[in-house]
């Protein structure tokens, strides 16, 4: 099968489990096709972990409305997306309003231009302005910015610098408008070769430099497990700057279960730690969506 077009691509322009018998105890049966379920057979009806499902990636033949109507059926409370240009965001607010939807989190600025290159920090100010704007409409409490690929001629600590600057500059203003920016890293062995920001290290230096309460972290747990791995204890040293998790399987950025992250340990030692945000969904499916979704439900079994 062809893979999907990647974040990288979309992004670019704009801006295991317990044992097996367990596992299969726990997979509730198939839902009817056109009988609608009780609520406790629905895959978003979890124990702990609020998971929100990446519109981008999951139901991509519909239209972007329609995926949120998908996703609701399916029982899920919470959604994200990518870039917000484009979108009907009075549409998405509305449905969202009459589903009890919310929306954990938007892309405030991609790849490129880079947020690492001061020439860009006057056009990063103003789409962070813009980004308070939709975040108002969307009722969205967080929104991703990206470091940007490498400059040349610059090393990576002076990309670092750069990062920490613009968002340095805009602080200020989420804080006033109560929208946390999550800095995410990548991974470059797989997804983003060239890409100047990956891996947990840099990022702590970078937003406990900046040290406010609205700079934190995108903490993909796929991106994490790619660079570095320990996922554990990794996120355990850096929970005070963890602003939002993430998740994919690797290899392949499937659905849990489908490669070698064991998600109940790390979802368990996150909500362990204290997290109760959404965890977003931010994979493709290996499979059909409304199947794809029980994985989701045994990640979060412990």
């Amino acid at each position: 099968m062809t893979d999907p077009m990647t974040r990288r691509h979309l992004l670019g322009a704009g801006l295991a489990l317990s044992s097996a018998g367990a596992v299969l105890a726990a997979t509730p049966k198939p839902l009817a096709t056109g009988a609608p379920a009780p609520a406790a057979d629905l895959p978003g009806h979890t124990a702990h972990t609020r998971f929100a499902m990446n519109l981008e990636m999951w139901w991509g033949d519909r239209p972007f409305v329609e995926r949120i109507r998908a996703a609701a059926a399916l029982g899920f409370s919470d959604i994200e997306l990518w870039n917000h240009q484009g979108k009907d965001l009075a549409a998405i607010a509305e449905v969202c309003g009459e589903l009890k939807v919310s929306v954990s989190q938007f892309t405030a600025w991609g790849f490129v231009p880079g947020m690492n290159d001061p020439a860009h920090h006057d056009d990063f100010v103003r789409a962070i302005e813009r980004a308070c704007e939709v975040a108002e409409i969307l009722g969205a409490p967080m929104a991703t910015v990206v470091g940007g690929n490498d400059q040349p001629g610059m090393s990576q600590e002076e990309m670092h610098e750069n990062i920490t600057t613009a968002l340095q500059r805009v602080a200020p203003i989420v804080e006033s408008a109560g929208l946390m920016l999550i800095l995410e890293p990548m991974n470059i062995r797989v997804d983003h070769k060239g890409h100047c920001l990956y891996g947990s290290d840099p990022a702590l230096a970078i937003c406990r430099t900046v040290n406010s309460p609205m700079v934190k972290i995108n903490w993909d747990l796929y991106h994490m497990q790619i660079t570095e791995g320990d996922l554990v204890r990794r996120l355990e040293a850096g929970f005070d700057q963890v602003g939002y998790l993430q998740l994919a399987d690797n290899p392949g950025r499937r659905e849990p279960g489908t490669g070698e992250i064991h998600y109940n340990r790390v979802l368990k030692a996150a909500w362990d730690l204290g997290y109760r945000k959404p965890v977003g969904v931010e994979c493709w499916p290996s499979i059909a969506e409304d199947e794809a979704a029980w994985a989701l439900h045994r990640a979060d079994q412990w």
